[in-house]
């Protein structure tokens, strides 16, 4: 890993993030996306988000690519180019690749094409519709705009789509199909029929009078608290640079860390509850395949996503699998900052786990009053914590029961 970018509701590059998450603080807000009468309309929206602020932009193409998950990954891309210092020239381009994830991927766009359709006529349906709705799209979008010409295709894992890219991603370079990856995912959700389906399905934090996030929408997102009814629904995007190891020595690059270990199988239960036996099972293939032992791992960054259920199941998980050492272990949920950015969650919180064993940081689960149930974890309540550690486990469950488990390793 040579570096990263990443567009959050902290903010819209990864510096700005991770200068908020360190902080403490949660980028949550009532919606301005669009109109809902709801009271699940507190979200995560990237602040300061503004294509025309692009420097590859225009007002042609910020019209005709009017899924906002196609520029928003060609800005999370560059950046994480620029930051791994990856010239993409005649030799490096061939050998990069761009895997970047979605779980609803141009939902916005079918959106705006169904209104114009119902209320100006069929000939008024862009014919950018289908592009923008592909999946690919974003991946392809970021190589006509950066100039590599490896593969280009989206791991479509739901809520895990970020950690399947960068295991996917690992593979190649292993293998030697490419040198280089840009591995990741992202979603722009915040529409009014994403947000009332959650809603409807009970997965979102309903806030009503009494309620401490009622006056303080930053403390909508509280997984691992006694008082959590449910996620947060956030828009972001996440991607991290992975490189061969002769890559990164001949061509000087500085590593920020190595994918070490991956766990992914499938629930075969039910479309949203995990399975309990098929989460730890991940779990142990991703820190066998790392060649370590559970009490090596030094920080769990947990999917925690601020439901009733999941959090409780990911927790009995974590147990089954460290035992007595999960005491002593740090597992925190970026999602209390962030919310749930679907797709694009899991590789913004790889890229949070990173940047934190680079700084020996441990972000915090903000948000958190104890919960009995899961008492004996040690969930870095509410404040960063200054810690060395360079073994992490990153956990990532989606819709459909997908799980996929990295174990990184710092530089």
């Amino acid at each position: 890993m040579i570096g990263y970018g990443a567009a959050t509701p902290l903010g819209s590059t990864f510096e700005k993030s991770w200068a908020r998450a360190v902080r403490g603080e949660a980028g949550f807000r009532k919606v301005t996306r669009c109109t809902v009468k709801t009271a699940c309309d507190v979200v995560g929206e990237i602040p300061d988000w503004d294509p025309r602020g692009l420097d590859f932009t225009d007002e042609k193409e910020i019209y005709n690519w009017n899924a906002d998950f196609v520029l928003l990954t060609m800005a999370v891309c560059q950046e994480a180019v620029r930051s791994a210092g990856l010239e993409i020239n005649g030799e490096t381009g061939p050998r990069t690749a761009c895997l970047i994830g979605s779980a609803l991927n141009g939902s916005d766009a079918f959106r705006k094409a169904m209104d114009s359709y119902l209320n100006r006529g069929p000939l008024k349906v862009s014919p950018y519709l289908l592009p923008n709705l592909c999946a690919n799209l974003p991946s392809g979008k970021a190589g006509m705009l950066l100039g590599f010409t490896g593969p280009v295709f989206s791991p479509e894992g739901a809520c895990a789509s970020g950690n399947h890219a960068v295991g996917i991603g690992a593979r190649m370079i292993r293998d030697g199909d490419v040198d280089f990856v840009l591995a990741g995912g992202v979603d722009t959700c915040i529409i009014p029929e994403i947000i009332h389906g959650f809603e409807n399905m009970n997965a979102t934090i309903k806030i009503k009078p009494g309620d401490r996030a009622f006056d303080d929408p930053s403390r909508a997102s509280r997984p691992f608290s006694i008082d959590r009814k449910g996620f947060v629904l956030s828009e972001g995007a996440g991607v991290l640079v992975l490189a061969a190891d002769d890559m990164v020595s001949s061509y000087g690059f500085t590593p920020k860390a190595e994918v070490l270990g991956v766990g992914w199988n499938s629930d075969s239960y039910h479309i949203t509850r995990p399975n309990r036996e098929t989460v730890i099972l991940a779990i142990r293939m991703a820190i066998e395949d790392a060649g370590i032992e559970p009490r090596d791992v030094q920080y769990i960054n947990a999917h925690g996503t601020s439901t009733p259920k999941g959090d409780l199941t990911e927790v009995e998980c974590l147990k089954a699998v460290f035992g007595k050492h999960l005491e002593k272990m740090p597992v925190s949920s970026n999602k209390s900052q962030i919310g749930h950015t679907l797709g694009g969650a899991a590789a913004i919180e790889a890229a949070f786990a990173i940047e934190g064993m680079r700084q020996g940081i441990i972000l915090p689960t903000v948000n958190h009053i104890p919960d009995p149930d899961l008492a004996g974890i040690d969930v870095v309540p509410n404040e960063a914590r200054r810690q060395s550690h360079d073994l992490v486990l990153s956990n990532a469950f989606g819709f459909g029961g997908t799980n996929c488990c990295v174990v990184f390793r710092g530089a």
